[in-house]
């Protein structure tokens, strides 16, 4: 009998999936962000939990389904797997691979989520708000999640590299009918996990989820000033459709915002 994994583990089974590396070491807390939720207690506090691989137990499906098993655990900290289903692409089975995971954002994520966004705008001077500008709390951020993802039109999606948060793209829609098929994208990725093709990735994915529902003009603003971004954006279909003068005050200096939008509708 063919047994489901359980839904909260699908995005870990997603994340072995990702690979072919012949092992896999991730701290308890990467494991919690993959996943976007606690592990249960009996993860942190008995080694049987990770060995186990019989009913009634599904969790071990995550990983097992794709060919690993648990070779050894420290107990709070980490755990290695091991493939012990060889890939037929043996080119592929290199240690130390990087193993990106792009999901939808879960309420268990509003920390790291509202950390993350801080981290990335005071990274850069291309952002609305500054360093350390943006007074963003885990509650808010978890209320803004659970709603997005209710609404139908709005999403929030998360790139996960190596089991650590490194992006995120967010998409607004809108609850007006006439305005219902198109929707903002902001859009950012850690500094040092650029040109990975992360964004890329993140763009595939939401724009796949907007032809889903049926949203098919997505805007975006750059400040005139982001170069890189406005070369990413025209690369990947986005037309510059006019200009918002004066729109952003950085360190006493007014900048330019260029209006972007990319349309799959005739």
């Amino acid at each position: 009998m063919n047994m489901k994994i359980e839904k909260k583990y699908i995005p870990l089974a997603n994340y072995f999936s990702a690979t072919k590396n012949p092992t896999v070491t991730l701290q308890f807390t990467e494991i919690e962000k993959i996943m976007g939720q606690s592990l249960p207690n009996a993860a942190y506090l008995s080694y049987s939990w990770w060995k186990k691989t019989k009913a009634p137990a599904k969790h071990y499906l995550a990983w097992t389904a794709a060919g690993y098993a648990v070779k050894y655990v420290e107990p709070k900290r980490y755990v290695v797997f091991d493939r012990i289903e060889p890939t037929n692409d043996k080119g592929n089975a290199k240690a130390n691979e990087n193993i990106l995971l792009i999901r939808t954002a879960a309420h268990g994520d509003a920390s790291s989520l509202s950390n993350l966004q801080k981290k990335i705008e005071g990274e850069s001077d291309f952002f609305l708000y500054g360093h350390g500008e943006r007074l963003l709390s885990t509650q808010k951020t978890r209320k803004q999640i659970i709603e997005w993802n209710q609404s139908g039109h709005s999403l929030i999606l998360l790139a996960i590299l190596n089991g650590q948060h490194v992006g995120y793209l967010m998409i607004e829609g809108y609850k007006a009918h006439r305005a219902s098929h198109r929707a903002t994208l902001r859009i950012g990725v850690k500094k040092e996990s650029q040109h990975k093709g992360i964004g890329s990735l993140l763009l595939k994915k939401a724009e796949a989820w907007a032809s889903e529902k049926g949203i098919h003009r997505l805007e975006v603003t750059v400040l005139e000033t982001n170069s890189p971004a406005l070369t990413f954006l025209h690369e990947h279909g986005y037309e510059s459709e006019g200009i918002r003068r004066k729109a952003l005050m950085i360190q006493h200096n007014a900048y330019d915002e260029v209006y972007l939008a990319k349309i799959s509708i005739n």
